[in-house]
């Protein structure tokens, strides 16, 4: 005997419930599984971070930013006499100037803009640097077209290493240093505890990624570490050409803090198994 139906549209209907029912009766399966499901869990109480408002564009200071130059005056710097502000830029003029905020660990971010129509070449044009904590210097160069040793050149750790790109925008055109640093520690006798390290965004793109400095960043001799305090100025640099710089601001870096409140352990429903 031959069954017959009406018409297809009668049997997709069918086929469409079966289906419906089938991808339920999984769904209610793997939703029962990961309720029963282990957890591990580390046993840390953690305290909650803080709140900080985000600036309205990534360059714009966020609400816990010390803001060392807005534009306006040298009010966070020493030495500055020398310097001069034109269009809301800091122009270099004779002689570094420091701020008079220290840090320790931090976030950076410093604009800056070397001169145009360039003049000279290699190192004698558009030449300046930001140490961190007075001591390391992060060069500041116009590297547009314009060789020079690999790690003297722009966003490099001044005679320890190249930036792993060269990301230069054109002279007259701005830079952007966005810098993570960890300060470096000491023992009490003076020796090293944890070295320095840094990381880089030139012009938003990574240019150094966590690279351990060897110590400081002298021209003359091999960098080495000399133990000093734990906060330190920014220092920016007077090496004879008129860089211009802006929006700098900076906002010191606490670690998250958390207290090992119990061991580890795995819990499933109520059974909790310690993890040894």
């Amino acid at each position: 005997m031959r069954l017959r139906f009406g018409s297809s549209s009668w049997i997709s209907r069918v086929l469409l419930n079966v289906g419906m029912l089938a991808c339920g009766v999984a769904w209610a399966t793997q939703s029962g599984a990961s309720a029963n499901a282990q957890e591990y869990l580390n046993g840390i109480e953690w305290q909650p971070p803080s709140v900080v408002t985000p600036g309205a564009t990534n360059a714009t200071p966020p609400s816990d930013a010390v803001v060392l130059f807005d534009g306006k005056d040298f009010s966070h710097w020493k030495n500055a006499s020398n310097w001069k502000i034109e269009d809301g830029a800091m122009v270099v003029g004779r002689g570094a100037i420091t701020s008079t905020d220290e840090f320790g660990d931090c976030q950076v971010h410093i604009e800056w803009s070397t001169p145009t129509p360039p003049k000279g070449s290699g190192q004698g044009r558009g030449n300046s640097g930001v140490f961190l904590m007075g001591i390391y210097e992060l060069q500041v160069l116009d590297s547009f077209d314009n060789a020079t040793y690999h790690d003297g050149q722009a966003s490099a750790i001044y005679k320890q290493t190249p930036p792993m790109v060269n990301a230069m925008r054109k002279p007259g055109e701005w830079n952007t240093y966005d810098i993570l640093w960890t300060a470096p520690r000491f023992k009490e006798d003076g020796s090293l505890q944890s070295p320095a390290y840094m990381t880089v965004l030139h012009n938003g793109i990574v240019t150094l990624n966590h690279f351990e400095l060897k110590g400081d960043t002298p021209y003359s001799r091999p960098p080495k570490y000399t133990k000093h305090s734990d906060k330190g100025p920014l220092m920016l640099q007077d090496h004879g050409d008129p860089v211009r710089f802006r929006n700098i601001w900076v906002r010191p870096l606490k670690p998250v803090v958390g207290n090992q409140v119990r061991k580890p352990f795995l819990r499933n429903g109520d059974k909790e198994t310690p993890i040894e």
